[in-house]
């Protein structure tokens, strides 16, 4: 019996880009508010207040417009003007309308699976935007199915190739993220392959867990195919 029957791909810098938009957008913030504190203390308050809000609003762009403009009150004690909080809400738009770029391999990686194994895309975040992006990305019909989840733990994955495939032993889940991709993956019993990106939130870091059997790295999609084949 085949020891792999389905993969997982995470979506948001892993099959696309994403945190070059959130990076490009708290460099403007940075600037907007440089009157009133330096670069590094602005990211250091913004950080504090995404994870202070993550519970609330969750992952996503509008979650991330929410928390930079109480950052903003925060570090200007109340002083933004409403044309400074226009500013930042016309950057969150911008984001939901950014264009959605493949990166380098994806559809191939995609592709090729494509019918060998069941491929679910599982990412996080705000269910408006994700389906835009997946919808944008040209990739959704390669997909046997999509979930949409609030947050990635080990319970996530367990439920998802539960459902979708033949549980979380015989699934591989594919991300840039090893605190949400690889890490909950592995608990729940799954193989994880990390594929690094180029940027990283300070929130996703984590160590990766050397020496688990189950896990593997490789340094972009291109070399998907070969690792699965020697895992399964």
């Amino acid at each position: 019996m085949r020891r792999l029957t389905a993969i997982g791909f995470d979506a948001d810098d892993t099959l696309w880009e994403n945190e070059t938009r959130f990076r490009l957008t708290q460099e403007r913030f940075q600037a907007l508010l440089a009157p009133h504190a330096d670069a590094e203390a602005v990211s250091r308050r913004l950080l504090e207040t995404e994870r202070r809000n993550l519970a609330a609003y969750g992952f996503g762009v509008k979650g991330f417009t929410l928390s930079l403009i109480e950052t903003a009150i925060e570090i200007t004690d109340g002083r933004v003007g409403a044309g400074e909080i226009a500013r930042i809400l016309a950057e969150g738009r911008a984001m939901l309308d950014h264009p959605v770029e493949l990166l380098p391999g994806a559809r191939a990686a995609v592709e090729r699976l494509s019918g060998r194994f069941r491929l679910i895309l599982v990412t996080k975040g705000d269910l408006f935007d994700q389906e835009r992006k997946l919808a944008a990305s040209g990739l959704g019909d390669l997909f046997d199915a999509v979930e949409i989840v609030s947050d990635k733990s080990a319970a996530v994955y367990r439920r998802v190739f539960a459902r979708h495939a033949d549980g979380a032993e015989r699934a591989a889940m594919i991300g840039n993220s090893l605190r949400s991709d690889v890490l909950p993956a592995l608990e729940a019993g799954a193989w994880g392959v990390h594929v690094p990106h180029a940027l990283t939130w300070e929130y996703e870091r984590a160590e990766a867990p050397r020496g688990h059997p189950r896990f593997r790295a490789i340094p972009s999609l291109d070399g998907l195919e070969a690792v699965l084949a020697e895992i399964g």
